[in-house]
């Protein structure tokens, strides 16, 4: 798509006012906020100033594109420290580039992208959101949201070859879990607690990789513990035991991270008792919770849709231009991952949901404006190498979700989108259909 132009506008055209303060304020409304300021609905890239510097908030198969160059973008250094160091550790792959990048990106490839490994993970994934469906069909309440954190956590955890009781197991991912709901809000004692989990975590993740090199703890090969355990650098020395931690982490933790997604997953299936129903016939004509087309199709769209990731950082190292606009080498560049997702440009009814628009769709990786976790290809790019793992427990949920045995209550569905990361207040609270319904209230009471 191109646009012609009187002159190329530069970054610092824009206001000289920074937008730090309205990000934090407006949440997932931020980028509809920013792009007020272009040119309507094909405006590809729009200047703004965020953290005292000039940038550039992108969108669409363009801004994808050039976010995902390495010839003029790089991520290193791009994402706030606060950030970074919570949320994926220190001296994790999402901050490195080029040959180290891909050096260390092949690990994650191996453990998590083949689709040996994803079938290896198909059982775990049964058999722990079967235990979550008989546990809400036997009269238990709890949210979505929570189940998923369980089911996806010690699942995962199986499937890495990890130690432990299912308990522990279940500890564990509610901690993961917390450093993702906790990293988005630096003024909260949410982001304190969130630090708090990351340094347990890492010293546990570091201490399961000393018990392997030492060969005190077995773990079999083909897992992600014994991956990282034998992981080596480019120089041929065994990656440092912490770092080697947070990299298990990197892929234990965005698999927990789903289960904010099963809760949008539980709001959108409330809202939609006819895609219920038929994905409960497929699940129950197939006899198994995993690998559904349309519970799958249904788990794309609110990939799609829900707002998870606003936005991701580069820093340009080079002048770059896109679409009239101009920033020079050392300005930041914004993916607006939400924006591209839902851009009207790129997708027909791109604000309404439709799963159908993935059914039968194998190729989603090659739709350049479905970037959920990053863009580009992952053996190349950024792009994240789970995805097929996060489909896969997503959609299971799904499936779990739509079964008519068990109810998704309506209060609480409710989204707060100022908060990040966010998810609907409940987390979608779910307990069987043949519960009484609670006793009614005197409505002056």
């Amino acid at each position: 798509m191109t646009h012609s132009h009187a002159a190329p506008a530069t970054a610092s055209d824009a206001s000289a006012s920074d937008d730090t303060l309205a990000f934090i304020s407006r949440g997932y409304g931020f980028g509809r906020h920013i792009w007020r300021r272009a040119r309507g609905s094909v405006a590809r890239a729009v200047p703004l100033r965020l953290l005292g510097g000039d940038s550039l908030l992108v969108r669409g198969a363009e801004g994808v594109e050039l976010f995902y160059d390495e010839r003029r973008m790089r991520r290193h250094g791009a994402m706030p420290s606060f950030i970074q160091e919570t949320l994926f550790g220190h001296g994790s792959v999402h901050s490195l580039d080029g040959d180290e990048h891909r050096h260390r990106k092949a690990t994650f490839l191996n453990v998590a992208y083949e689709d040996a490994q994803v079938t290896r993970l198909l059982p775990h994934l049964e058999r722990e959101w079967q235990a979550e469906l008989d546990d809400w069909v036997g009269g238990g309440e709890r949210s979505a949201y929570d189940a998923g954190v369980g089911a996806l956590g010690r699942a995962i955890m199986r499937w890495a070859g990890l130690p432990g009781t299912a308990e522990a197991k279940t500890r564990w991912a509610a901690r993961e879990a917390q450093i993702v709901d906790g990293f988005g809000v630096p003024y909260s004692p949410e982001f304190l607690l969130a630090g708090l989990n990351r340094l347990w975590c890492d010293r546990h993740a570091k201490e399961l990789i000393e018990a392997v090199r030492a060969g005190t703890l077995e773990a079999a090969e083909g897992t992600a513990l014994h991956a990282w355990a034998s992981h080596r650098g480019p120089d041929g020395e065994l990656l440092e035991a912490k770092l080697a931690g947070v990299e298990l982490q990197n892929v234990l933790r965005p698999t927990i991270a789903v289960a904010r997604f099963v809760a949008f997953a539980a709001k959108e299936l409330h809202d939609r008792p006819e895609w219920r129903e038929r994905i409960a016939a497929e699940t129950t004509e197939r006899g198994r919770l995993t690998g559904g087309e349309l519970a799958s199709a249904f788990a794309q769209e609110v990939r799609r849709t829900a707002p998870f990731v606003p936005m991701l950082p580069a820093q340009a190292i080079a002048d770059i231009e896109i679409d009239g606009e101009r920033l020079p080498a050392g300005g930041r560049v914004l993916l607006d991952i939400l924006g591209t997702n839902t851009d009207a440009e790129s997708w027909e009814r791109a604000n309404a949901f439709d799963p159908e628009r993935f059914v039968g769709r194998d190729d989603w990786e090659s739709i350049a404006t479905f970037v959920p976790h990053g863009g580009g290809h992952p053996t190349t790019g950024h792009r994240c190498p789970g995805e097929k793992i996060a489909i896969a427990g997503l959609a299971a949920a799904v499936a779990v979700l739509s079964d008519p045995r068990v109810a998704i209550l309506d209060a609480g569905l409710e989204v707060n989108r100022r908060r990040l990361p966010t998810k609907p207040a409940s987390g979608g609270v779910v307990r069987s259909a043949s519960a009484p319904s609670a006793t009614p209230r005197c409505p002056f009471h």
